[in-house]
């Protein structure tokens, strides 16, 4: 079992982060964030995590914002 207690995104997965961050700053506010195309043209959930599994730097922005904007400390 892969256990990470010290991983503040333990047990979430990419669509509810994404899912979130979608709520919370909106397709425009979040290309604001994060300068991906699939948070510009023709934004949706399935496209961007389409793009977010295959894209590494842009994943690792993504859980960053997350972290960042709803973190309690």
């Amino acid at each position: 079992m892969n256990q990470q207690p010290n991983n503040p995104l333990h047990g979430l997965t990419l669509e509810k982060i994404l899912t979130r961050l979608q709520q919370h700053y909106g397709w425009e506010g979040l290309y604001q964030q994060i300068r991906v195309n699939c948070f510009n043209n023709d934004p949706s959930i399935k496209s961007s995590l389409k793009f977010l599994r295959k894209t590494q730097w842009a994943r690792d922005k993504v859980e960053a914002l997350y972290l960042n904007t709803f973190s309690e400390s």
